[in-house]
């Protein structure tokens, strides 16, 4: 028995869901059991979105313009992006495929769609502002002051963190499982670290200035340019049109019919069980029953940790970013944010606190590094093993052997590119390219999800909220293409 869904690829075969307790290998899923066992998927995403939106471009934009007019921005693109992501992992759940190999069902076909989403990807974010970041955060670290704007040294610590990325994955026994344990550590640091300094050093009228701005529609302020905005949109949560190429990791971790298809191994994994094309479930009372289980699974992991954590991700550095101003009287520039806040508060509170703020910027940028760095990697190899039947001859069926030397040249390229610009302008080009996904990811959603078994199937005001993703990214990608061949469309 098979279920067709598309175009261009083979229909999905059908056979049960997995019941949760089968997956997680436990007796009953209580609310340990969903702790230990069923949240992951949404801190490898929350790892990479208390990135170079909270750390760099959102402290950037309320450093210099101030909470009002940019923080509804925030709070809009986090919801929307929530529920996007939500979309994009109900097609994994229900199938077993990865968004990439899924964008093939949808005519005129995976010829067109799924190399051109490979190259979406990896054009937004190959630029490695992200990494350059970082490299700051540490050199800053080793030497004690924040690095001149024309030293090379940072950018070599970045090429060493990419390959303490590489390091992660190769001795994971499970990639997906390598990249949630390293974010529970690092998201969970962060968090609790900026609580910790924000408690100690903003006063409360800047608390509620930043909650303020977060829930007061406002004209965005006088000055600031719609790729300014659109940058921090794009980045705000994950990557807007592109979140797409994180959901993928709900099938290793075996949600749904993700457990039927398989999961990428690292190298002390054992072969890579793996299978090319998707499963599906047929619709009937039992299968219905557990649908309703593993989506109250996916909206706790997205709803309870992943919009909470960008919340909070995001209005934890932008005050502590505004505190920082308030002390110096200075604004952060594009060259210096990455180390902006550890220079102001270890000025005012002494060494200690500017080590502990170096290191808390490391974390987060290095993180977003790990999710990024893997994820270009994950969805290259997803894409070629599902769309070549060549590939996979070549490969005897492991995708590890695609996998790891396309993660080396990856590597290889990204390092020569952080060598040309400063990293901030890389990430906000990196940003404004990922909203180009809300222009076309949408509707291939639209197609697909209204395709799945019935119970799987979105309700109608789901679509209305994909079509409100086009709008609002949309409109800034638009912008944004038209500030960089002339003039932009808005300015404020």
């Amino acid at each position: 028995m098979t279920h067709p869904l598309g175009v261009s690829r083979p229909d999905l075969e059908v056979t049960d869901l997995p019941t949760p307790e089968e997956v997680f290998k436990v007796s009953r899923i209580g609310f340990k059991e969903i702790v230990k066992y069923a949240v992951g998927p949404s801190l490898i995403a929350l790892g990479i979105s208390i990135g170079s939106g909270e750390w760099l471009l959102g402290p950037l934009n309320v450093g210099q313009y101030g909470f009002v007019g940019v923080g509804w921005v925030i709070v809009v693109s986090a919801l929307l992006q929530t529920f996007y992501n939500v979309e994009c992992s109900r097609y994994v759940i229900a199938t077993g495929e990865s968004p990439v190999v899924g964008w093939g069902r949808v005519p005129p076909g995976w010829p067109l769609w799924v190399p051109l989403s490979v190259l979406i990807v990896i054009f937004a974010f190959i630029a490695g502002g992200w990494a350059a970041s970082a490299g700051q955060g540490v050199y800053a670290l080793v030497h004690g002051v924040p690095p001149a704007a024309t030293d090379d040294e940072p950018r070599w610590w970045a090429v060493g963190l990419l390959v303490l990325v590489f390091l992660i994955t190769a001795f994971a026994r499970r990639i997906s499982r390598a990249l949630e344990l390293a974010n529970w550590v690092m998201v969970g640091s962060i968090l609790l670290a900026l609580v910790a300094v924000d408690l100690l050093v903003v006063p409360f009228d800047l608390w509620w200035e930043g909650i303020r701005g977060f829930l007061t529609p406002a004209a965005p302020p006088a000055g600031i340019t719609a790729t300014q905005l659109g940058a921090l949109a794009g980045f705000t949560a994950l990557a807007s049109g592109l979140n797409w190429y994180v959901m993928g990791h709900y099938r290793d971790k075996g949600y749904g019919m993700g457990h039927r298809v398989g999961y990428l191994a690292g190298l002390r994994g054992g072969r890579s069980r793996l299978l090319s094309s998707g499963v599906t479930f047929p619709d009937d009372d039992r299968n219905r029953g557990l649908w309703r289980r593993w989506y109250r699974l996916l909206m706790i992991d997205m709803w309870g940790v992943f919009f909470v954590g960008a919340i909070l991700g995001m209005l934890l550095p932008t005050i502590l970013m505004a505190q920082a101003v308030a002390l110096t009287g200075e604004k952060p520039t594009r060259a210096d944010v990455p180390t902006f806040v550890a220079s102001a508060l270890g000025g005012e509170y002494g060494r200690v606190v500017f080590y502990v703020a170096l290191a808390v910027g490391v974390l987060i940028l290095f993180s977003t590094q790990l999710g990024i760095f893997e994820a270009m990697v994950r969805v290259t190899t997803d894409a070629a093993n599902a769309s070549s039947p060549r590939l996979r001859a070549l490969i005897e069926g492991d995708p590890r052997r695609f996998y790891y030397p396309f993660m080396l040249v990856l590597l290889v390229v990204i390092s020569v590119v952080i060598f040309q610009s400063l990293p901030v302008g890389l990430v906000e080009w990196s940003a404004n390219m990922s909203n180009l996904g809300a222009l076309i990811y949408p509707f291939l959603l639209m197609y697909l999800n209204s395709r799945l078994p019935r119970p799987a199937r979105p309700r109608p005001w789901h679509y209305v909220i994909l079509v409100l993703n086009f709008l609002f990214f949309g409109f800034f990608f638009v912008n944004f293409i038209a500030d960089f061949v002339g003039d932009p469309l808005v300015t404020f």
